[in-house]
């Protein structure tokens, strides 16, 4: 087993904070903050980063460990591991969590596609970024 790649862990994780920016600003405007709160805009659209980059620090962490387990030689050979495992985890376990707690919410489904479609997209980023700088 090699070493995680902890550059690569920061990197993808600030990858999805982007991916998050640009998804639920100019992409879709859902008017929603990434994290929602009783303080006002501005306080709260600055606070919501915070928590956002860690959430996507673990999740980049751990995709950074499953990497580190395959091995650098398994995945030379088979970069398509970088988006099957990044993209299994957000289709397996984060996205069925996340439709469900919308839906027990009352969201609407309009909704819980777009921020299941992030999620899933958000993946795959940081497995783009495991992939460019395997």
């Amino acid at each position: 087993m090699r070493l995680v790649d902890w550059l690569a862990v920061i990197l993808a994780g600030n990858a999805a904070v982007a991916v998050a920016i640009v998804w639920h600003g100019p992409l879709f405007r859902t008017g929603r903050a990434l994290i929602e709160g009783s303080l006002s805009q501005e306080v709260r659209s600055a606070r919501s980063y915070g928590p956002m980059v860690i959430v996507m620090l673990i999740g980049a962490a751990m995709l950074g460990h499953s990497f580190a387990r395959i091995g650098h030689a398994t995945l030379a050979v088979k970069p398509w591991l970088y988006f099957m495992q990044s993209g299994g985890v957000a289709l397996a376990f984060v996205i069925p969590a996340v439709w469900i707690s919308h839906a027990r919410s009352g969201m609407a489904r309009r909704e819980r596609l777009i921020d299941c479609g992030f999620w899933l997209v958000a993946y795959l980023s940081m497995g783009l970024v495991f992939w460019a700088l395997g």
